[in-house]
């Protein structure tokens, strides 16, 4: 069991813009669809050209959760998504069968910490960074990584999970919803001003995965930190049941 503090958040989804439509959104939630775009102010424009969508939506929940002292190089920072920009590999896949050369810019664009390594280089971060994807049990092993650096002394982790809909190829092995969303959260010691959340687990192998529902479920879990409807959260996957609760 690890417990933790959130002390502050912030999203970016297609018509959830807003941390007060964040919040109404969590009391009646939906699934976000739209085609917008972060404007990504925080990033110089020659930069801000080589970042596609998904990219900019991580970057942007990164740059609004940094706190006063800016990108603050002090900090860990764990990325997490579980297919990353598979589009533009796919893109990159589909030079390869045409026998088309493959673009260095665009292969280095594709590799899973390529999002990480932009925020990175753009807002002058230069502490720990890791980017990491493990199937539905994704924003469980990003929260593990974190209460790690927590306890080896860092003051502050901020992780930031990030989603994109799987090109047609893949629709069929999908086994949730997928939108676009990003969001942050800015990690602290249990007992820090903030939501005090608690994550246990336990062996589940005689038990089916959860049933997809409305949302993914990392979006879900954001949900459930906005929300105060429900007091503990399940999850069941890969033979493991995780269980959030509030505490403190």
């Amino acid at each position: 069991m690890i417990e933790f503090s959130v002390v502050d958040w912030a999203a970016w989804a297609p018509g959830l813009t807003e941390r007060s439509q964040w919040m109404g959104w969590a009391d009646a939630p939906f699934l976000p669809q739209g085609e917008g775009t972060p404007s990504l102010a925080e990033v110089p424009a020659m930069q801000r050209r080589r970042i596609e969508r998904l990219g900019r939506m991580a970057i942007q929940a990164a740059c609004w959760c940094e706190d006063a002292q800016g990108a603050d190089s002090d900090v860990p920072l764990v990325f997490a998504s579980r297919h990353g920009d598979v589009a533009r590999s796919m893109d990159l896949l589909g030079s390869l069968a045409a026998s088309e050369p493959l673009s260095p810019t665009g292969f280095g664009l594709s590799v899973h910490n390529a999002i990480a390594a932009l925020y990175s280089i753009a807002r002058g971060h230069r502490g720990n960074y890791l980017a990491l994807a493990a199937g539905q049990s994704t924003v469980e092993t990003a929260c593990l990584e974190a209460a790690g650096l927590l306890a080896d002394g860092a003051k502050e982790v901020r992780v930031v999970v990030y989603e994109s809909p799987l090109p047609d190829v893949y629709a069929e092995f999908a086994d949730e919803p997928d939108p676009f969303f990003a969001w942050c959260w800015r990690l602290a010691p249990s007992g820090t001003a903030g939501t005090g959340l608690r994550l246990a687990w336990e062996p589940a192998a005689d038990a089916g995965n959860t049933a997809p529902g409305l949302l993914p479920h990392a979006l879900d879990l954001h949900r459930f930190l906005l929300s105060s409807a429900a007091p503990t959260l399940e999850h069941v996957t890969q033979g493991q049941r995780w269980c959030w609760s509030r505490h403190g």
